[in-house]
């Protein structure tokens, strides 16, 4: 099978994902700029989950294009990945509207957990019909940040009952990891 329907369709599923974000944000009423204060971590939590979609979306841009071809459990796994995606909306606006509670905290790092853990998934189903010698397992190689981002997402949930803002400062340090595309792919790039 081509790549460009699973592409274009992982596309259009992060369109959305970012339209619903970008709606949960309100017009202030009034006029003067204290209106915008209480807008302040609606306006944070959704910076930062358009960032961790765009990483996602950058990342997997880059993926399917040192790839060929898929098949049937690359688009489950794919699938796998952004329904995992698709619920960041949802936890993010919990965890705006609840002002950062713990179980909103701890339940938008268990959905970004899942979400890595799914990430490797769809790279492990790649790499096994490209073949251990393609591009994608040459870049993936051992995959030491996607592991150790895992473990920070595994560590922050439970601390995110301790202190919210240690288990987000540790969600702000995974996303720093991955801000600039992955580079064990750019490097290994031969073909436009």
């Amino acid at each position: 099978m081509g790549k460009t329907r699973l592409e274009a369709f992982s596309d259009g599923v992060i369109a959305i994902i970012i339209t619903i974000m970008v709606l949960e944000l309100k017009v202030p009423h009034g006029e003067d700029a204290h209106v915008l204060l209480p807008m302040i971590p609606i306006f944070l939590g959704y910076v930062f989950s358009f960032i961790m979609v765009g990483i996602y979306w950058n990342n997997h841009h880059h993926m399917l294009h040192i790839v060929h071809k898929i098949n049937g459990p690359v688009l489950w796994a794919n699938l796998h990945l952004l329904f995992w995606l698709s619920l960041i909306p949802v936890t993010t606006a919990w965890m705006q509207e609840s002002h950062f509670a713990p179980q909103a905290v701890a339940l938008y790092g268990f959905i970004l957990f899942m979400a890595s853990v799914a990430w490797p998934i769809l790279a492990h189903f790649l790499i096994k019909i490209h073949g251990n010698q393609s591009e994608l397992a040459i870049a993936f190689g051992e995959d030491r940040k996607g592991k150790i981002s895992m473990l920070m997402y595994l560590l922050a949930i439970p601390l995110a009952f301790l202190n919210v803002w240690i288990a987000i400062s540790l969600y702000i340090a995974v996303a720093v990891i991955w801000f600039i595309p992955d580079q064990r792919i750019e490097k290994n790039l031969h073909h436009e």
